[in-house]
């Protein structure tokens, strides 16, 4: 973890919100916080998620089934967005009071870095770590072999999308050249595709590799894999220490030999954890009930989402990106899970 991470962010509400969702709206008694005073209780939360077509949304639909059911006197709204950045910008605004958000725009705006590189920091709280987005470095096996793509860095020199433009892959790969001291915009012949498009272009001839940052097991890359022989190119161990160890709160992963078709042996990667955030000021007590609820009723979740089964435990609150809120704090320690201490919000 950074040393940045670990020092307390100034709450700003001046961060500018790009693009507002019709119909999102803020409870007069939720406040958008940042005067270090602690909100009332919300009667209506907005949860704030992604496009209709992803993961986010229908877990969204989740937390908000949990919320009506088991958080008392609270209801829950959910709103489609444009994903993690902008969520972040809308609970910095009061637009929102609980945020679906990858790992590293949460630390980003945390700490005033990436996309919000020049803004005052952002402070949101975690309540829960969900699963890993895993970075996925997908390639031909014969482009890989004559291109000798070893490492990471070797795709330097070459042809590489880095994701569509304005979405997650693009900023989880924007930040993995930073780490590694790389220039996204020169070291590589730079495309900006979506996973279709990077598929078509991986097997027309027209580009050596691309990112993915999605669940293990994705269903675009075992297409692709069902119709040519998929390579992954691994990071090797000074890659991965370099980029755990600056800002965007990575963590080394390994994808499993066999997870794709071709590809036999495990490949080290980095994987970024999506959490679910709060505003730094979010009602201590209803952060505890809605903590509560989440953990009760981990079933809603996966019944959406199958493989968040194997994540949303209390194994893996040591992978929150940012520190936990104090209510959701309590509520771990009142169940005896150790919180890291500086993840103790």
């Amino acid at each position: 973890m950074s040393a940045t991470r670990r020092t307390t962010a100034t709450l700003a509400l001046a961060a500018t919100v790009g693009l507002i969702v019709a119909g999102c709206s803020q409870p007069a008694e939720s406040g958008g916080g940042g005067d270090g005073e602690e909100q009332d209780r919300v009667s209506t939360m907005s949860i704030v998620t992604g496009g209709t077509a992803g993961v986010y949304y229908p877990i969204g639909g989740a937390l908000s089934g949990i919320i009506d059911d088991h958080v008392e006197g609270t209801s829950a709204s959910v709103e489609a967005t444009g994903a993690s950045v902008e969520n972040i910008r809308l609970i910095a605004s009061g637009s929102a009071d609980i945020a679906i958000t990858q790992g590293d725009a949460a630390d980003q705006a945390y700490n005033g870095t990436g996309d919000f590189d020049g803004e005052e920091p952002i402070e949101t709280k975690a309540i829960a770590v969900l699963y890993p987005n895993v970075y996925h470095t997908v390639t031909l096996a014969s482009i890989q072999n004559r291109l000798g793509l070893e490492c990471f860095s070797d795709i330097e020199g070459h042809r590489y999308s880095v994701g569509d433009v304005g979405s997650g892959n693009e900023a989880t790969t924007n930040q993995v050249f930073e780490s590694l001291g790389m220039d996204v915009t020169s070291d590589i012949t730079r495309s900006q595709l979506g996973y279709a498009e990077t598929t078509n272009a991986l097997t027309s001839g027209g580009l050596d590799a691309g990112s993915w940052v999605v669940g293990e097991g994705h269903g675009g890359i075992n297409e692709l894999a069902a119709t040519d022989d998929v390579a992954l190119v691994p990071m090797c161990e000074d890659e991965i220490t370099a980029i755990t160890e600056g800002d965007g709160g990575y963590t080394a992963h390994t994808i499993p030999g066999g997870t794709y078709s071709g590809v036999d042996e495990d490949v080290e990667t980095i994987a970024v954890w999506n959490v679910l955030v709060v505003p730094a000021d979010f009602n201590e007590e209803q952060a505890y009930e809605l903590t509560e609820a989440i953990f009760d009723n981990v079933d809603a979740i996966t019944d959406v989402y199958a493989p968040a089964a194997d994540y949303l435990t209390f194994d893996n609150v040591e992978n929150a990106p940012v520190p936990f809120h104090p209510g959701a704090v309590r509520y771990f320690q009142d169940n005896d899970v150790e919180v890291p201490e500086d993840l103790q919000g």
